[in-house]
């Protein structure tokens, strides 16, 4: 029996490691829908970092995962807290100045006052906008979202393998 429980142990230790790491630090999520066409595709698998905004902040143009009514969505960070966004004419407009951007996708024209009715982001509130405009149900729908819902970021992709820009 002894013998048994001193076998035993090394599983059980790399069992509890490969929890904490899942639940804590990495984990696989999936891609579901069209919404981040052409930089992400359905059903690519990808690596979300949780640990990376308690120890960084959150940029503009990160991938992040967010949760939203219990479901988990892939956007882009568009707007930051303390910004006032807009799009006109396909180009993003940060209080009031033209961004240069080599994240150019179709986007209708939108201000923040049609998404939360005011003039700036709120504090630990960010728009999020999926790379595939017309189709993605992101901020424009959703409305901003909390910093507290943000899971974490997501760089690698793990099936096909590559970096995620």
């Amino acid at each position: 029996m002894k013998k048994l429980v001193k076998e035993l142990i090394p599983y059980i230790v790399i069992i509890i490691v490969v929890i904490l790491l899942r639940t804590f630090i990495v984990t696989p999520v999936i891609v579901v829908g069209d919404s981040m066409v052409p930089t992400l595709e359905d059903n690519q698998i990808l690596l979300l970092n949780k640990l990376d905004y308690k120890l960084n902040e959150i940029e503009r143009y990160d991938i992040v995962v967010v949760e939203v009514a219990k479901s988990e969505i892939i956007k882009r960070v568009i707007g930051l807290p303390g910004e006032n966004i807009e799009y006109r004419n396909n180009k993003l407009y940060i209080n009031g100045h033209e961004e240069e951007t080599t994240y150019n996708f179709d986007t209708e024209d939108f201000t923040l006052k049609s998404i939360c009715n005011c003039d700036k982001i709120p504090q630990d509130k960010y728009l999020v906008l999926g790379d595939n405009r017309m189709v993605s149900s992101d901020s424009r729908i959703i409305g901003l979202i909390d910093k507290e819902d943000i899971l974490g970021s997501t760089k690698l992709s793990l099936w096909p393998i590559k970096t995620v820009k």
